[in-house]
């Protein structure tokens, strides 16, 4: 299970929680949209970036890095797609602010010397999962992120207790349902391997009235359709192979019969029946 691409399709989900985290979020974050965007020359692809709104007051764009394991160039990738993107950009925002989540503070590159302007900057923030502090007593968005990693029995605990705390509270900065949604949303990812039933009963929720459960139905659906045509389109071609193959043999009929051939032996030539052949040759 890769829990960045939990975060990464949380985040598109609801950009909001993004912003939990964030130190000092600006005042439109609620109108912020998450996506994966390409730079040029040469191609990086940078998994997380919150564009503001184009009325926003200012400008400012969001680079989010999510990591679950340890890798030494992290910081050197990070910064320098960051900045790429924002020199093949330079028009579109007047700031810019960087947010790497870690699950630990051991996942840490071991040299960070080269980037300590950036890291120590009021630009950059780093945070680290497991030094967030018991989910109770966090803000509902960070303990919707704290869930990814806990472990499968903890998980299903908190998990609980963060339906109760939600429909009991009153909760501004997110919709109730969404975040049963996201709820759902890790627990389907986490419990992978058990059945829509399961994941009802342990979480006491039905699947049927979540998002991630209409989207995964959605999906089937249009992933048979476009089997379904595939299908179609493989069998249509087949069809109009064999039409052409024996529309070959049909006007070979002529040729051989001309050659002094019986029909009947221009028929077991071709494989064709007799009265084949002989429409053939009228």
């Amino acid at each position: 299970m890769r829990r960045d691409a939990i975060f990464y399709t949380i985040f598109k989900r609801v950009p909001g929680l993004f912003f939990e985290l964030v130190e000092q979020p600006p005042a439109e974050a609620a109108s912020y949209r998450f996506e994966s965007v390409e730079v040029k020359e040469p191609t990086f692809r940078i998994d997380g970036v919150f564009l503001p709104p184009t009325d926003a007051t200012s400008q400012m764009i969001f680079f989010a890095e999510v990591q679950f394991q340890r890798d030494e160039l992290l910081y050197h990738r990070f910064f320098s797609e960051s900045m790429l993107y924002m020199y093949r950009n330079p028009s579109l925002y007047d700031d810019w602010y960087g947010v790497i989540i870690l699950q630990s503070r051991s996942l840490e590159p071991e040299n960070t010397t080269i980037h300590r302007s950036l890291l120590n900057s009021s630009q950059v923030q780093r945070i680290y999962l497991d030094e967030l502090g018991s989910p109770d007593e966090q803000k509902v968005g960070i303990s919707l992120m704290q869930l990814t990693i806990a472990s499968e029995t903890q998980m299903v605990q908190e998990a609980k207790r963060l339906i109760e705390r939600v429909q009991q509270e009153q909760i501004t900065v997110l919709a109730k349902e969404e975040i049963i949604d996201v709820i759902t949303t890790i627990a389907v990812y986490k419990f992978a391997n058990l059945s829509r039933e399961e994941v009802e009963t342990m979480l006491g929720v039905k699947l049927e009235e979540t998002r991630v459960y209409q989207e995964a139905k959605q999906e089937g659906r249009e992933e048979g359709l476009e089997q379904g045509l595939e299908l179609g389109r493989q069998q249509g071609l087949e069809l109009g192979l064999q039409r052409g193959r024996e529309q070959a043999k049909l006007e070979l009929v002529p040729q051989f019969l001309a050659l002094g051939m019986s029909m009947e032996e221009v028929a077991q030539l071709l494989n064709l029946t007799i009265e084949q052949v002989r429409l053939a040759s009228e």
